[in-house]
């Protein structure tokens, strides 16, 4: 790797962060390219070079979320639960999202925020919302096959519609306890799933 990648690196990362920040915390449209520009510390230029137009922003941003999102969710739900108890791994699930619900600068889903302002005219930001929704059913799914469900793709859709309404209810409400009342809804799936085995 060469200097001038060390510093396109850290350009594309200092404009990542300050995207990541304004379109969360105010909406994509909301924000334009001079303000991004001035919140990263780059020159218009630079910013334009780093990213032609807004929307390859907006998707490198998503994209860069949803991988950190996923991963921190997994390694808390893997330091919370073994593997063999599969019912601790998705309780794990809604405990990691009240924590996240709780902190002060909790927006909701940028997903579903991104997909409400721009999904209708956006390919590019249907497609890494769907993207994102897709992995986070893919997790639950793998999350679930040691329940030995008959249908484990159908108990980890429910999973997910929880999970998106938690996350939706917080953002709304402002109550991180949304997190508490989809696990409990999670607890009863689980356990309805265990006595339909039985």
């Amino acid at each position: 790797m060469t200097a001038h990648d060390d510093v396109h690196d850290e350009v594309r990362t200092r404009i990542l962060d300050a995207a990541e920040k304004l379109f969360y915390e105010r909406g994509i449209q909301a924000v334009g390219m001079d303000e991004l520009r001035t919140a990263a510390g780059v020159s218009l230029k630079r910013l334009y070079g780093t990213f032609p137009a807004k929307h390859d922003l907006v998707e490198a941003y998503l994209r860069r979320r949803d991988a950190r999102w996923r991963a921190d969710l997994a390694a808390y739900v893997s330091a919370c639960g073994a593997p063999d108890a599969p019912a601790a791994r998705i309780r794990a699930v809604f405990d990691w999202l009240g924590t996240w619900f709780a902190a002060p600068d909790f927006r909701g889903c940028a997903f579903i925020n991104a997909y409400g302002e721009l999904g209708a005219t956006s390919e590019g930001v249907a497609h890494v919302t769907r993207d994102h929704k897709r992995a986070l059913l893919a997790y639950l799914t793998d999350l679930v096959r040691p329940l030995d469900h008959p249908a484990p793709t159908v108990l980890a859709t429910q999973l997910a519609l929880l999970v998106d309404g938690a996350i939706t209810s917080a953002a709304i409400t402002g109550d991180p306890a949304s997190a508490d009342t989809a696990a409990a809804a999670a607890q009863a799936l689980v356990g309805a799933s265990a006595t339909a085995r039985a």
